[in-house]
């Protein structure tokens, strides 16, 4: 899929969003890993070791990882798609996504999230669900919401922010 993102100058640039391979590893890692350890958005333990890291985030199929590229093949960012349940619950769709924070404010993770919801659409997914979005991380619920999001509720307390201590994580729903 191809998309625009703006640049450091606010120009809009090409980018592109493709499936991930074990090649392209080595450049998420370092964003993936400093913004897990920062532990301000995922609930992945902070001193998740690389191998783990590798084998939870690039899925295999029928699920999915991708990656968003510039022209110059640079990563800016990453997702991966999922069912959210099993069963009689795999109706349902989940994602998550990872921007360099270099690359943040420039489009990318709106580019991701709206082609995880035309993959699940695709997909034949009746909605999509995420699980544990941190109540603090106001730039992703802004998102989510301008994208057809609304927040199921809230787990008080459910997440140990290392600067604003015990906040909340929303359930939001996307019906497709």
């Amino acid at each position: 899929m191809n998309s625009r993102r703006k640049n450091g100058t606010g120009i809009l640039s090409p980018m592109l969003i493709r499936e991930a391979t074990t090649e392209d590893w080595p450049a998420i890692w370092p964003f993936f890993h400093a913004i897990v350890a920062a532990g301000e958005t995922f609930t992945y333990p902070l001193d998740l070791g690389e191998e783990n890291a590798r084998s939870w985030w690039l899925l295999e199929a029928p699920n999915r990882t991708v990656v968003a590229v510039d022209g110059d093949g640079t990563i800016l960012g990453t997702a991966k798609m999922n069912n959210n349940h099993m069963g009689n619950g795999s109706h349902i769709a989940s994602a998550s996504y990872m921007v360099d924070p270099e690359h943040s404010g420039q489009g990318v993770g709106r580019a991701l999230c709206e082609y995880t919801l035309e993959w699940a659409r695709a997909s034949g997914f009746r909605a999509m669900q995420f699980n544990a979005v941190v109540e603090t991380n106001v730039h992703a619920v802004k998102l989510y919401r301008l994208l057809g999001f609304e927040v199921l509720g809230t787990l008080p307390e459910g997440f140990n922010h290392p600067e604003h201590g015990f906040v909340g994580l929303h359930i939001m729903y996307c019906r497709l």
